[in-house]
């Protein structure tokens, strides 16, 4: 099977939109320069439509290890452009259940706008519910609502967004994430990089700790991490 061709970038980047992000002052703008697309935060990128392979293994690696849970019920903090969620739904049954927490409605907009073709249709399957909602309200509703809580918010542990953000990573916020999580369910956490203060709070607070790195799409790129934390 011939692969994908990967988007291509050689002409000059075009500002299709902009919102500013809550409690920053802070403006999010989608570019597009031929079939490319990128989001930036203050002239940097946060997220592209080319790197999108660790993105996609946030969702493959975590379905893969619910293969024992009847019908899991997911929680996604951060919309994206859709790679977690399009590959979690392409690895999960038809008795799942996926719900998308998405801080700005923007993003929420774009995925039904000029980004949607790379969503194709996954916000209209019947097993997804979009919430234009800070992930961490989700994550206190309730206890054992969730088999799996999958986060790609702010770059990871290093946030260079939404201070408000870094809650989900520090200690207070793992023990809300273990509370909302299932006996045996799953804590996954995509970072921009390596964080060892990060991979020891996680141990520190009741999960067993699996940690998967990826080069990203150029040599001279960043290396990507995914911390997948099961529930002791």
């Amino acid at each position: 099977m011939t692969a994908p061709a990967q988007p291509s970038a050689n002409g000059p980047w075009i500002a299709l939109d902009s919102a500013v992000i809550p409690g920053t002052g802070k403006a999010m703008r989608l570019l597009r320069c031929d079939d490319a697309f990128s989001i930036e935060v203050e002239a940097g990128e946060l997220m592209n439509d080319r790197d999108r392979g660790s993105e996609q293994a946030l969702a493959t690696r975590t379905c893969a290890r619910l293969a024992d849970h009847a019908a899991p019920r997911l929680l996604i903090g951060g919309l994206g452009m859709g790679f977690t969620l399009r590959a979690a739904l392409d690895a999960l049954g038809p008795e799942a259940e996926v719900v998308v927490a998405e801080l700005m409605p923007a993003v929420i907009g774009w995925a039904r706008g000029p980004l949607a073709h790379l969503f194709a249709g996954s916000l209209d399957d019947p097993r997804v519910t979009v919430v234009a909602a800070d992930v961490n309200r989700l994550i206190q509703s309730g206890p054992a609502r969730f088999d799996a809580i999958l986060l790609d918010v702010d770059n990871g542990p290093q946030g260079m967004v939404r201070r408000e953000n870094d809650r989900l990573y520090d200690a207070w916020g793992l023990k809300r994430a273990r509370h909302a999580l299932r006996p045996g369910g799953l804590l996954a956490v995509w970072s921009g990089g390596p964080n060892r203060r990060f991979k020891a709070r996680l141990r520190l607070h009741g999960f067993a700790v699996e940690e998967i790195r990826f080069a990203a799409r150029t040599p001279e790129g960043s290396r990507h991490v995914l911390w997948i934390g099961k529930r002791a």
